[in-house]
């Protein structure tokens, strides 16, 4: 049965975009019970027709034809009061930033009450027994101590659970997940997808699943929809569409998607160790007062190994596996508490003042969000020319240098003059490369630089990031919690569990035969394994060649 359909809806942008239409004459409909995912690149159109469904499209955008037709009604004829009403109680909606999404000065409880509270339901004490319930059957591991906690207090993970929550409050026909697992790791992304399908199961509730992942899709879709520039471009059964992709853009993106196995690669183990790390540890205390102890965390655990030169290092593991923390160490934007970081026989870990700043500038860093590592308020020319004018260097020839670099890395020279709010994500993320470039390092630690990338702009990074390794002969720390991308571009993988290094070997060993429990449940909760299987089976060809 039909429980909601568009019809025909174009969605029209401010003038000065770089097109007419956000959506232009989408339709669709969805069954009760239904998965549909919406699958597209950023800017495709999927998200700005999730929040045309809720009413909460950006100020100066606005629906200028077409119908949403949800149990008889019109949503596009409704008044702020019936949307308001809707939301939440007939549609609920998870957001892909559950930090952003979530008041930080509010406890859990408090934020999942107000929900009720917005549509005068339940009295005070009910609200938060029943926010109770909702934490325990999303599975938060201690509901009690969640409902009592602020958002900051919570994992990636566990703040997702909390929205999911928030969004099935008051039990919806109808959930909207808009990219709701896009930056969690994969055992995390495995344990929310499969939340989401067993409460659509229990519960017969129609979903909408806004991705860029097709792994993610081949796991929990019934229907799929591709979206291309506002466009629908191709929509079918799950499986028709991911095995017997017809649209050209459908197999770009398919195609885009990194193999699971690891490739064999050159051995740049019989190259000399440019880096040497040994006995790596730091520990945090938190908490603690008057009556109680503080909390210790090893997040790093007496971590060894060598980089050689033009090698690429992948460190994998969960969120809280240590992996970003031993990178910072090893820049110094942490001080380790002990062990050794030896760089050309200089250890790093012990310099200070103006050793420590000499010896920086050989090993830079690429971070994972461009946007909040980028000054909002410098230009491109500045952002790049600030380290080399710093060591020295005339600020003439940084700019020159840094005009260098952006073509490099596959920008336009004149970008110099802009500012960082006027390129896209992965633009933004080819800035930061020409940045850590811009002191013309001899390693780059690379923290989580692609994952909020979609597949095909993830691709393209990854080929630029191989390109700049061959062509200045850098070595590479690959930090990542997707192990497809370490498939893809790392000679030898460190697996972290709970700051200690469990599993270390060849990309090909490591990711075909682990050896670590923990390694082969990180590979296991892939999503997409059995899509991957299949289409091997049926075409002879893994995904990342088809």
């Amino acid at each position: 049965m039909t429980i909601l359909q568009i019809r025909n809806l174009s969605i029209a942008l401010p003038k000065g975009a770089d097109r007419p239409h956000a959506v232009e004459d989408v339709s669709l409909e969805l069954a009760a019970g239904e998965i549909l995912c919406i699958v597209g690149e950023s800017g495709s159109g999927k998200s700005m027709s999730a929040n045309a469904l809720m009413g909460l499209l950006p100020e100066g955008v606005r629906p200028v034809k077409g119908s949403i037709t949800y149990q008889g009604r019109d949503l596009l004829q409704a008044d702020e009061g019936d949307l308001r009403a809707l939301r939440g109680r007939d549609i609920g909606m998870i957001f892909q930033e559950p930090l952003s999404a979530l008041n930080p000065l509010m406890r859990i409880g408090a934020q999942i009450a107000e929900v009720f509270e917005a549509h005068r339901l339940l009295t005070p004490v009910a609200r938060q027994s029943r926010a109770l319930e909702l934490l325990h059957e999303v599975g938060l591991p201690d509901p009690k101590k969640a409902i009592r906690a602020y958002p900051f207090q919570l994992s990636g993970g566990q703040r997702q659970r909390v929205m999911i929550a928030m969004a099935l409050a008051l039990e919806p026909k109808v959930l909207i997940a808009d990219e709701p697992t896009t930056a969690l790791d994969v055992t995390t992304q495995a344990q929310i997808l499969k939340l989401i399908e067993d409460l659509r199961r229990k519960r017969n509730m129609a979903v909408i699943f806004i991705t860029h992942d097709f792994g993610v899709v081949a796991d929990i879709a019934d229907r799929v929809i591709v979206m291309q520039h506002g466009r629908i471009v191709e929509e079918g059964p799950a499986r028709d569409v991911l095995l017997h992709a017809r649209h050209p853009y459908t197999q770009k993106l398919i195609a885009a998607i990194p193999g699971p196995g690891g490739e064999a690669k050159d051995d740049k183990q019989g190259a000399p160790a440019i880096l040497r790390v040994r006995g790596l540890n730091k520990i945090y205390k938190t908490g603690g007062g008057l009556f109680s102890s503080p909390r210790v965390v090893h997040a790093v655990n007496d971590m060894t190994f060598d980089l050689h030169t033009g090698e690429t290092i992948g460190i994998v593991g969960e969120s809280g596996s240590g992996k970003s923390t031993a990178g910072r160490c090893l820049v110094r934007l942490v001080a380790p508490d002990s062990g050794r970081v030896e760089m050309a026989g200089v250890d790093m870990a012990s310099l200070s003042g103006a050793d420590l700043r000499a010896n920086r500038r050989r090993i830079q860093m690429i971070f994972q969000d461009p946007y909040s590592s980028l000054n909002p308020r410098s230009t491109i020319g500045r952002i790049l020319t600030e380290g080399p004018v710093s060591y020295g260097t005339p600020r003439a020839e940084a700019l020159a240098r840094a005009r260098e670099l952006l073509e490099l890395v596959g920008l336009d020279a004149s970008a110099v003059t802009r500012y960082p709010h006027e390129f896209s994500g992965g633009q933004r993320q080819r800035v930061g490369i020409a940045r850590a470039l811009a002191l013309q390092p001899d390693i780059i630690i690379a923290d989580e630089a692609v994952s909020a990338l979609d597949v095909s702009i993830q691709a393209q990074v990854l080929d630029l990031l191989a390109d700049l390794k061959r062509q200045l002969n850098l070595s590479m720390l690959f930090i990542t919690h997707d192990l497809r991308v370490a498939a893809q571009v790392c000679d030898r993988i460190i697996v972290m569990k709970q700051g200690r290094v469990v599993e270390m070997g060849s990309a090909d060993t490591v990711l075909t035969a682990p050896e670590h429990d923990y390694t082969r449940a990180l590979l296991e909760a892939i999503p997409g394994r059995d899509y991957e299987r299949a289409l091997k089976d049926a075409t002879g060809v893994p995904a990342c060649q088809s």
